[in-house]
């Protein structure tokens, strides 16, 4: 194989690509980007056995072929090089040549026959949807993504489409975050994308993409941004009735300043930094007073509020709740509870284009 390219359009592709490929594999070649040189394109792809990323670049190509090189080696040497014209070559045992200017590299490769084939799959359905719109979506709700792959189907969030609105919806047994918005598509459908691809979407959005093309299979889904594709498979199992679990009543609501409710349950977390204990909320008619007690000793805070309906007190995790306010994008939000063990629900104070769920931790008594 020998090819030359353009440096900034190579380093662009591997440096995006290798984000896909594993990082502490027992295959060697997973940790690899399998680059094919045919047809003046250079295809560049990644693949973990659960996410494949795979994109295009010009190239002037002398030799056709195929090779796998280490994804962190290559992306570290295409950086580094001097000039913008960067000459490719393997031989018959797949050392690899690269120079750029006065810089030579050599380096070993991999044959391609080694590299696992990336899934294919047949098309149910295509959604097109706003780039910037789905960016905001996802980094709004996968803050509440499960980690604990004990129950897996909550290792990624739910994409719903139903009569031209667009849900995600991530849950993780102690939070719940939903993301709304209407779009111009009559298609009805649900899947579970896993977090981890959700993550290398909102990476290769830029301000420059109008849309993206959803392409939903069976048990895969593939992503087409710009000239990139993630390929991802879809998580089985049955999500939650996530609607059932928000409270359809309202005993206590108030309207409050973002900023200045998140300041102060980051004052009073200061002393959850080792130790989760809850934060107690006691909310009144004109104020809100916060408190914690833990082995580092105790604080107290409180902001003022016009609260209507009915007293409560009611304990929450801190990390919870400052992970639920940061993903807010409004300077106000409604906080509506019923009760002090009923999940606390978030809202903006118009519209529904967001719902945020913290369940509440249980109080001792003082």
């Amino acid at each position: 194989m020998k090819f030359t390219c353009i440096r900034s359009d190579f380093s662009n592709a591997v440096s995006k690509v290798k984000s896909a490929t594993s990082t502490k594999a027992s295959l060697p070649v997973l940790e690899g980007v399998l680059i094919k040189a045919y047809d003046n394109k250079l295809t560049i792809c990644g693949y973990d056995l659960e996410i494949g990323m795979i994109t295009e670049i010009d190239a002037t190509i002398q030799k056709e072929g195929e090779i796998v090189i280490s994804a962190a080696r290559l992306d570290e040497i295409i950086r580094k090089l001097p000039e913008e014209i960067v000459s490719f070559e393997t031989d018959e045992r797949l050392i690899t040549y690269i120079s750029s200017g006065k810089t030579d590299y050599k380096i070993p490769g991999i044959s391609s026959t080694d590299y696992p084939e990336m899934p294919s799959f047949d098309e149910l359905e295509k959604i097109t949807v706003n780039a910037k719109v789905l960016k905001s979506m996802i980094k709004q709700t996968i803050y509440a993504v499960s980690t604990n792959f004990a129950k897996p189907i909550y290792t990624g969030s739910l994409f719903e489409f139903e009569k031209n609105i667009f849900r995600i919806i991530a849950i993780d047994g102690f939070r719940m975050a939903l993301r709304e918005e209407n779009i111009d598509s009559d298609i009805e459908s649900k899947f579970v994308v896993p977090g981890k691809a959700q993550n290398e979407i909102i990476k290769l959005i830029t301000d420059e993409e109008k849309n993206v093309e959803i392409i939903i299979g069976q048990r895969h889904i593939n992503f087409k941004i710009e000239n990139f594709s993630i390929i991802s498979r879809l998580i089985e199992g049955t999500f939650i009735d996530y609607k059932s679990t928000i409270p359809k009543t309202a005993q206590t609501e108030f309207v409050i300043n973002t900023r200045s409710f998140y300041s102060s349950v980051d004052r009073v977390a200061v002393l959850n930094e080792k130790i989760q204990s809850p934060v107690r909320c006691n909310i009144t008619s004109d104020e809100i007073k916060f408190s914690c007690t833990t082995s580092l000793g105790n604080v107290k805070d409180e902001i003022s509020a016009s609260v209507i309906g009915q007293d409560v007190e009611i304990g929450f995790n801190s990390s919870y709740m400052l992970d639920a306010l940061k993903n807010t994008d409004t300077d106000e939000v409604k906080f509506i509870l019923n009760g002090g063990l009923s999940p606390i629900i978030i809202k903006p104070v118009k519209a529904d284009s967001f719902t945020f769920l913290v369940v509440p931790m249980r109080l001792s008594a003082k």
